[in-house]
Formats: C-alpha cells, structure tokens, sequence
C-alpha cells in the first residue's frame, strides 16, 4: 500500500466510533475487569500489535496488582484476510494455576484469540478471559456464540480500522474507529 493509496482509504472512510466513545468504554471495562479479577493475581496479556493502543490505555486504569506480558500470533500481516496461525513471539512468564485476561483489538471471527486462549490452558492457566475494545457481531466466529468477556464496542460486519485496528499495516494510530469504504 503507498502512502496515497493510505490517505485515499482514510478519507473517504466512516467514523463509526469517536474517540470520546472509545475512552468511555475503556474506562467501563476497566471497571468491570477491576470488579472481577481484582483479588486473582492475572497475569494480563497484550495480543500485539492490534492490542497494544487498548492496553495502554485500559492498564492504566487497572488499579490492583497485575503483571504484563504480551503475545504476538497474527493471521493477517499487512493483508486484509490469512487463515493460518504465524505465531512471532509467545510469553515467558509462568502460567500454571494463573487467571489469565489477554487484551485484543478486535474480537471478529475469533480464530487468533481462540488460539491464544487454548495456548494459555495447554501452559497450565486456571483460568482465561477475554477482553476486546471491539466485537463484530455476526455468525462466523470460529466457536459458536463466542463472546468476549469484556467488551468495549459492538458493531455491525465491516471492515475496520483506528484504533489499534490496522487496514494493510496503515491507520492504527488513527483517533476513532473507522469503516473502510464499501467493505
């Protein structure tokens, strides 16, 4: 993608979800994670890179004792749409008999997050929750009916990006969450 092609895509896109929006649901989040797992010891787990502007900003606001590791699995790269699994870093901490509460971008079809959740079990988590700034409600997650735990914004089937969210490896930094035209 070049960079006018990148522009190209940013202005004619939708502003789906402000900025204002999006920091008022990190902060309810932040509440009910706080409510949950505040006496459990979580070992909190950033899903790179789409996750990592969500968990800046929702950390913060986690005030209980927490240690932080971060996961890099992406099926996409720079495309639009992958199928398999390309797992770049995996986390060094331990996680026998710990409740683990991973933080991802966007909850779409549910594949990358359901690999990391199983991952989590197999290294011996007691327990695995799932926080999303975004959920894409339709009916093509990879397990029926999942849901995340802890969801920010649901929104309608479109292709997204700001956010943390990326359209080709472009606009994560972007200050809202964004349709992409026509798709």
């Amino acid at each position: 993608m070049t960079l006018v092609e990148a522009n190209k895509v940013m202005s004619e896109a939708e502003l789906l979800v402000s900025e204002f929006e999006i920091t008022s649901a990190i902060k309810r989040i932040a509440h009910e994670i706080t409510t949950e797992l505040k006496n459990s010891n979580p070992l909190v787990i950033c899903v790179m890179n789409g996750g990592l502007i969500f968990a800046g900003q929702l950390l913060t606001q986690l005030n209980f004792p927490l240690q932080v590791e971060y996961i890099h699995a992406t099926r996409y790269g720079h495309e639009t749409n992958g199928s398999s699994l390309d797992w770049k870093v995996k986390p060094t901490e331990n996680m026998i008999g710990r409740t683990v509460l991973l933080l991802d971008d966007i909850l779409d079809e549910g594949i990358t997050l359901a690999a990391i959740a199983d991952y989590c079990r197999q290294q011996g988590a007691k327990s695995v929750s799932m926080a999303a700034l975004v959920e894409k409600l339709h009916l093509r997650k990879v397990k029926p009916g999942m849901r995340a735990d802890f969801c920010g914004i649901e929104v309608g089937d479109r292709f997204l990006f700001g956010y943390g969210l990326d359209y080709k490896g472009y606009w994560r930094n972007a200050a809202g969450l964004y349709a992409v035209k026509g798709k």
